[in-house]
Formats: structure tokens, C-alpha cells, sequence
């Protein structure tokens, strides 16, 4: 499905938090008890309104959405990454012109 604006896209995400809320029997003061996110967080996300990114979070794993994160921002399947050394680079510089030096 495709969204013709953002606002669209935050209205149906929206809406689906509130109805996994509402399958699970949980107000809405609960979930956000739960989340550790206040009241009006709850109440911003499910009205399709800009929210911060913990916060989504927070009330997706409340929700037992946490698939939902995982496919908007996949873990890194390979762990060797986090071992491997951090690259060298050479750190450029603008300095002045050398002594002999043709520019």
C-alpha cells in the first residue's frame, strides 16, 4: 500500500496501534504506564500525530509490536562487524602553502 503523504501513513499506523490496544484490553493510561511514556504521547501516536521515535518504540513493545521495529530497521545479521577496528583515516587538513612548493 502505498501512502500519498506522511500524515496518511501516521493516521494508519495510528489506528493499528490503538486497535493491537485495544485487542489486548489495555486503556490507553495503562499503555503508556506500561511504555513509560505519558498519557498524551499515547493519545498523539494513535491520533496520527507526530510522535519521537522512543516513544513509538515504547508503545510498540508494550503492544508486543516489536516485529513491527524489526522490519523498519533490521538488525545487522553479521556481529563481526561490531569487532572489527575502527578505519584510519587520514585527517585532511587546509594549511598554507609550503616553502618551494608550486600551487
Amino acid at each position: 500500500m502505498l501512502y500519498e503523504t506522511n500524515a496518511e501513513m501516521l493516521i494508519t499506523l495510528g489506528r493499528s496501534l490503538r486497535a493491537a490496544r485495544l485487542a489486548d484490553n489495555i486503556s490507553q493510561q495503562t499503555a503508556a504506564d506500561r511504555s513509560g511514556i505519558s498519557l498524551k504521547a499515547v493519545r498523539n501516536i494513535e491520533d496520527g500525530h507526530n510522535a519521537s521515535t522512543l516513544s513509538l518504540m515504547a508503545l510498540c513493545k508494550t503492544l508486543h509490536l516489536t516485529d513491527w521495529i524489526v522490519n523498519i530497521a533490521p538488525p545487522v545479521l553479521d556481529d563481526a562487524y561490531f569487532d572489527r577496528p575502527p578505519e584510519r583515516r587520514r585527517r585532511l587538513r587546509a594549511g598554507s602553502p609550503r616553502k618551494g612548493r608550486v600551487s
